[in-house]
């Protein structure tokens, strides 16, 4: 097993790309990452640095959607916010806590952050929704590439950064400090609250395949990178066979969007008529869609051996966390959405 510790304690399983060592695709992004977002170190696009193709889709699908996609940004830090709270994702939560932070309203961050309803209507609406994609969207259509974009995005990211990351989002855990996070989003105000323009992220793609485009963003820049992502992202089921690629489909499909139960139980299910070398595999990539919190040194060890790489623990982490982005797509936008990523009512 790969196991990388840097100082700040925040990769579990995989080595990134050294920045001096970046080449293609992954130089491209990183470039991007301190073009656009003002940091060019960020452990989520790192860890992913291993599938230049994951992280590229990644990459494109947060810019277009965060950054530059329609409706307010620090709307749209709410949903980001309010997923990572709902899928238990505390490197998430920090992050997008200090990046309210960053757009000037320090009560509604950590109001937020605390569990609390934002004080603001539209906010309190958009929370909700953003943790209960059941209710109604509280945005007009045309600004639903930022707001479903944002809120699909961190489905994806949350699961990458709960598999494969500690919860260390500084040294320390020193995100967990107030006056750490407010100092933190003043030091990003700048680069929060430029406005940048919609697509210019997608050169990132150039070569790689997609699929079709959601009706709810097609003809969209947040289309295209969300099209490319999940393309790309289910690649990963390759690594599987049949039999537990199928399960792993059929086990999410039938999710009823709830926190599985402690232990490893509910497992057991999904899993059977799964051949017993297939089955450390489709755990792997099960526990990554519905519960990526809940996998362990021991669930990777027993799937990686010799033949396995860095790249490939990324795209099967990957393709679990497609899986159940592509069922949240559906509980968000009233679609049902199939295994091949096309959505239909």
């Amino acid at each position: 097993m790969n196991t990388t510790q840097t100082a700040a304690g925040q990769f579990r399983y995989v080595t990134p790309v050294r920045s001096q060592d970046a080449t293609g695709r992954v130089a491209q992004v990183y470039a991007r990452l301190a073009d656009d977002f003002g940091m060019a170190r960020m452990a989520v696009f790192l860890t992913l640095s291993p599938a230049p193709a994951v992280l590229a889709g990644t990459w494109a699908l947060l810019r277009e959607s965060l950054l530059a996609g329609p409706g307010s940004r620090t709307g749209r830090e709410v949903v980001a916010l309010g997923v990572s709270l709902a899928n238990r994702c505390p490197f998430c939560v920090a992050a997008h806590t200090t990046l309210l932070h960053a757009t000037g309203d320090h009560r509604l961050a950590e109001t937020v952050a605390a569990g609390g309803v934002p004080a603001d209507p539209g906010h309190a609406a958009l929370l909700r929704w953003a943790k209960d994609g059941r209710v109604p969207a509280p945005f007009p259509a045309d600004e639903a590439p930022g707001y479903v974009g944002t809120a699909l995005t961190f489905h994806f990211v949350n699961r990458i950064a709960s598999s494969l990351l500690t919860e260390n989002l500084l040294p320390g855990n020193l995100q967990k400090s107030r006056l750490v996070r407010s100092v933190g989003g003043r030091a990003m105000s700048r680069t929060v609250r430029r406005e940048l323009p919609p697509g210019a992220g997608l050169d990132v793609l150039d070569g790689l395949p997609s699929s079709p485009e959601p009706a709810w963003a097609a003809g969209t820049p947040v289309g295209t990178a969300y099209a490319t992502l999940m393309a790309v992202a289910v690649t990963g089921g390759e690594l599987l066979g049949e039999a537990a690629r199928t399960a792993v489909t059929e086990a999410v499909a039938a999710w009823d969007g709830e926190h599985p139960p402690m232990g490893g139980d509910w497992l057991s299910g999904p899993l059977t008529g799964v051949p017993g070398e297939e089955r450390p595999g489709a755990r792997l990539a099960l526990l990554a869609a519905l519960a990526p919190y809940r996998l362990t040194d021991a669930d990777v060890a027993a799937w990686r051996g010799a033949a396995t790489t860095d790249e490939d623990l990324v795209r099967l982490v990957a393709f679990g966390a497609a899986t159940a982005t592509r069922h949240a797509e559906g509980v968000l936008t009233g679609t049902r959405v199939g295994a091949g990523g096309r959505s239909g009512r």
